[in-house]
């Protein structure tokens, strides 16, 4: 996909000097040798992309107002070739893809009762290892099958709605290209705290009563030297509020949100302190100031080093069954599950004592190998469709049916 380029640190708000010395040096080329570097620069990469030239002309426009450039001193072929150095070519899945998350879209328009039309979301690694959220959609059956949609070869950026905004410590809005499909839309780090990543989204459809939902997603924001446990927010997957998680609760990683209020209140599950999960409570959706009361612990081989929640509960007959993730010996991670009480889920109804899925054969091969993770499964009926990341470098999926894991419970 094209990108922003800038000198220095990956922000709008970077250091002008360097900046404006390659606009002065395009400046200085003759009208002929502009003409043809901008002919190389087309034949090279308006092929490769969508809207290329579009996206030359949006740059040198950023670049202009960042700058204060005079308007008039630069020809058209000129402010679009500066645009072309303003950019570059990202490829922002080449280091790894991981940690899928899923959800019924917001259209479920032609559906019929035996199938569900999903958002599918991973977390994607590109050069310099920096996490962004990419999308995929699909059909997904009562029998356990889905189907993706077809992906094109190139991805578009979302836009912030400010621009005035990258160092804001109180959220931002970003909105997907209007043209472009969610399956090639991707949302980048955009605020100082999200600098070296937006990692491990956990989504869930939220039902605030009546059937009125809200897309919220629990991720963390890491800075390079911090992190920071945020929300992504959205109706329709088209515009996405970004907004940090305020108290104690937010220090922490892996949080994922219950898709109804539980007892008057909003309900999350966490690991607090790096090892066993925790129940947490809040009268505010955004505010979690709350430590929790300690929910699971590790009681297997599997899971001694430390267990984790794998998305968002799920509503079933039976409670809310909630898949986790142990690791083991040698760092191997596995998927277990648990099943709590649907009015009071600080209580166990039940636990796996062995894993449910764990990385064999090929599957423990990769980036990070040894590892099978999810951020989140969905119901279809009696069936749960399982997305997961086999060691950092490729997504697999299962089905299982929930009276089949209910029957593996202790």
């Amino acid at each position: 996909m094209l990108r922003p380029f800038h000198l220095g640190w990956q922000s709008r708000n970077a250091p002008n000097n360097r900046a404006m010395r390659l606009v002065d040096d395009v400046a200085g080329l003759t009208e002929k040798r502009a003409e043809a570097e901008y002919v190389r620069v087309l034949r090279d990469f308006a092929g490769r992309h969508w809207q290329t030239e579009e996206m030359f002309g949006e740059r040198f426009a950023e670049v202009e107002n960042n700058l204060k450039l005079e308007a008039g001193r630069f020809s058209k072929v000129k402010r679009q070739l500066i645009g072309a150095y303003f950019c570059h070519e990202y490829t922002y899945a080449a280091a790894a893809l991981m940690n899928p998350s899923i959800v019924p879209h917001p259209d479920q328009s032609g559906m019929t009762d035996d199938a569900c039309r999903f958002v599918l979301s991973l977390r994607a690694v590109g050069e310099g290892h920096i996490s962004s959220i990419a999308f995929r959609e699909g059909i997904a059956y009562k029998d356990g099958t889905f189907e993706l949609w077809p992906q094109a070869s190139f991805a578009t950026s979302v836009d912030l709605e400010d621009t005035t905004l990258t160092d804001s410590v109180d959220g931002v809005t970003v909105h997907r290209n209007r043209e472009s499909s969610l399956s090639n839309t991707v949302i980048f780090p955009i605020t100082e705290q999200q600098a070296n990543g937006l990692e491990d989204l956990r989504l869930v459809r939220f039902d605030h009563g009546n059937e009125d939902y809200e897309w919220i997603g629990t991720y963390t924001a890491y800075s390079g030297s911090s992190i920071r446990s945020e929300l992504l927010r959205t109706r329709d997957f088209r515009a996405f509020d970004l907004q940090p998680v305020r108290g104690r609760a937010g220090r922490n990683k892996g949080m994922a949100l219950f898709p109804e209020k539980v007892g008057g209140k909003y309900s999350m599950i966490g690991r607090q302190d790096g090892k066993n999960l925790y129940l947490l409570k809040s009268d505010e959706l955004d505010c979690w100031d709350d430590e929790g009361v300690l929910l699971m612990e590790p009681k297997y081989p599997w899971e001694f080093i430390q267990i984790g929640n794998c998305g968002s509960p799920i509503r079933t007959d039976h409670g809310w069954l909630v898949f986790t993730h142990g690791v083991g010996a040698m760092r191997k991670y596995s998927l277990g599950c648990a099943l709590l009480d649907l009015d009071d889920p600080s209580k166990m109804i039940g636990r796996v004592d062995e894993p449910v899925l764990t990385a064999e054969n090929s599957d423990r091969s990769g980036y990070v190998p040894n590892v099978v993770y999810t951020c989140g499964a969905m119901r279809v009926g009696e069936q749960l469709l399982v997305p997961y990341g086999i060691s950092d470098s490729a997504v697999g999926f299962a089905s299982v049916s929930i009276s089949d894991l209910i029957e593996r419970m202790v």
